[in-house]
């Protein structure tokens, strides 16, 4: 049976550490530990996917170590570096109003209050003070900081996002 749920990449493994088979995870997440909170992962890497499910996880340092089941040193372990890490979406926990997970903004389309399309969000940056919207399209890459002053609404069903941002910004 096929998996078609819709999953996201939430990091990826960028290291081995010790000789018991623990790893050192790349956590595209606010909070690196909070990828503890799934235990099932979905690995991927060049058209191959691997279902894992987590032993333990640690921070240390404030970097994300993890040991799944059966993967016990630190050759099997170092066979896994690279792949990506993906939970399903209908996995992860309910937002409260206003608050959206950045995979769900990452492809949306963003017009502005002229209906001018400014393209598409390609990714988030987080600059301390608030995240930032990186916006590709025909007019180049444009930065808009998410935040009220400039989004007027967000369209999850529709997949857009209207902003107050002019061209000339």
């Amino acid at each position: 049976m096929t998996d078609t749920r819709q999953r996201v990449a939430m990091g990826y493994i960028k290291g081995v550490f010790g000789i018991k088979g623990w790893l050192k995870i790349a956590a595209n997440t606010e909070y690196a530990d909070s990828l503890l909170d799934y235990p099932e992962w979905q690995l991927s890497k060049d058209g191959k996917t691997l279902n894992v499910t987590l032993e333990a996880g640690k921070i240390v340092s404030g970097e994300l170590q993890v040991k799944f089941e059966g993967i016990d040193d630190r050759d099997q372990a170092f066979a896994l570096r690279g792949y990506t890490i993906e939970i399903p979406r209908e996995e992860f926990a309910p937002t409260e109003e206003d608050e959206y997970y950045w995979a769900d903004l990452v492809g949306m389309t963003v017009i502005n209050k002229d209906n001018i399309v400014l393209g598409k969000v390609t990714n988030l940056m987080e600059t301390g003070a608030n995240d930032v919207l990186m916006i590709n399209g025909e007019h180049g890459q444009i930065l808009i900081p998410f935040v009220s002053n400039y989004i007027e609404a967000v369209d999850t069903e529709g997949k857009t996002i209207t902003a107050d941002w002019g061209l000339d910004y």
